[in-house]
């Protein structure tokens, strides 16, 4: 069984880390606008554009004083592009960049309720590469504000070209102390193999086990009422029905909250090995122990253990574990007629009725929706 404790940030090295490096270059154009009035007599849709240079690329303002259209008629509404005035070749890709319009007051300053900005931008000199705000400024609002002085205005167009954009791989500078991983496992589990201070044993199936009282009241209540009870120091207990095997990995478990890593078992006998663990957590009441049961049992459901490890789970409230293995024996594919011809399944009619009409009912409600498909 191949499981290790999980580790917290503390226990880790310092992380290797990359870094996304972009180099930018910024420019703005200031658009000013002069006799107003005058300019507002163009149609709805109609609009003035204004080109110029920005990064190595040729841009184009385009000012539509009654809007871009219908919709937006009571609106000035401005639009940024690259200029499709120039060559067709000029522009082999899409330039990536930001923008922001912004209205400025009377100060030069921009108007927080009519400043813009866009996220990054992919402009090309391709119809949809573009970028538009229809609402940008209400015209009856200008025309009622200080901002429109002597019937002329500014709008002021800043645009952040990304120029560069590569990735570099940052190297942390060597911590002058390290911090070792948590290893309060190894230590008491070296206590386990040696014995050290030993005051209870456990006679199971034939073997002898030497333990520490403490420990093993620390981990297991079923163990404190067992020790702390009618127990006596130097007491050994014995413990029926459990393969010495069994207990030897659940007593490491208890020492060090692990697993073996390699039990030189195959996957078939490695199953096993899960389900006679599970039975020896639910007694002792080792819940971490048990869910790591469950997770390997899940892992190696199979026609011939589908049932019994079904009545497995039900036996020992191991929700988890009950639901993959109806999942296992009622999905689409799986050879539900099969599961139910082997002896397991026989036995999980005798012992656990109940569970057989669950199993049941979710197999018709599976096959009732096969049907409708």
């Amino acid at each position: 069984m191949s499981t290790s404790p999980s580790s917290s940030s503390d226990d880790l090295g310092a992380p290797s880390r990359s870094t996304i490096v972009g180099r930018t270059e910024t420019w703005h154009h200031l658009l000013d606008i002069k006799e107003y009035s005058y300019s507002k007599k163009l149609p709805t849709g109609n609009y003035i554009s204004c080109p110029f240079t920005a990064g190595g690329h040729s841009w184009a303002i385009h000012y539509y004083p009654k809007g871009r259209n219908s919709s937006y008629a009571a609106f000035i509404s401005v639009y940024l592009g690259l200029n499709k005035g120039v060559a067709a070749n000029a522009v082999a890709e899409p330039v990536k960049a930001l923008a922001k319009f912004s209205l400025l007051d009377q100060a030069g300053k921009p108007v927080p309720s009519h400043t813009h900005t866009t996220g990054q931008f992919d402009f090309s000199s391709e119809s949809r590469g573009y970028l538009s705000y229809h609402d940008f400024i209400d015209r009856a609002w200008l025309e009622d504000s200080e901002h429109l002085k002597d019937d002329s205005f500014t709008i002021r167009c800043d645009i952040v070209v990304t120029t560069e954009l590569r990735v570099e791989e940052t190297r942390a500078a060597a911590p002058f102390v390290v911090v070792p991983p948590l290893d309060l496992h190894r230590h008491v589990g070296d206590l386990l193999v040696s014995k050290h201070g030993a005051d209870v044993t456990f006679q199971v199936a034939g073997e002898t086990f030497s333990a520490l009282r403490y420990v093993l009241v620390a981990r297991s209540k079923v163990f404190k009422a067992e020790l702390f009870g009618p127990m006596k120091e130097g007491a050994s207990i014995r413990v029926d029905d459990m393969e010495a095997r069994v207990f030897r990995v659940l007593l490491g478990f208890v020492y060090t909250d692990t697993l073996p890593d390699d039990l030189g078992m195959d996957q078939q006998e490695e199953a096993a090995m899960a389900q006679h663990l599970l039975v020896a957590a639910d007694r002792y009441n080792l819940e971490r122990l048990k869910l790591f049961c469950e997770e390997k049992l899940c892992k190696h459901l199979e026609v011939s253990t589908a049932a019994t490890t079904l009545v497995l789970a039900e036996q020992h409230d191991c929700q988890g574990l009950k639901e993959a293995c109806i999942e296992f024996v009622t999905s689409p594919d799986a050879p539900e007629a099969a599961v139910m011809v082997t002896d397991g399944f026989e036995h999980l009619t005798k012992s656990c009725p109940a569970l057989v009409k669950e199993l049941m009912s979710n197999l018709a409600t599976r096959l009732c929706k096969r049907r409708k498909l």
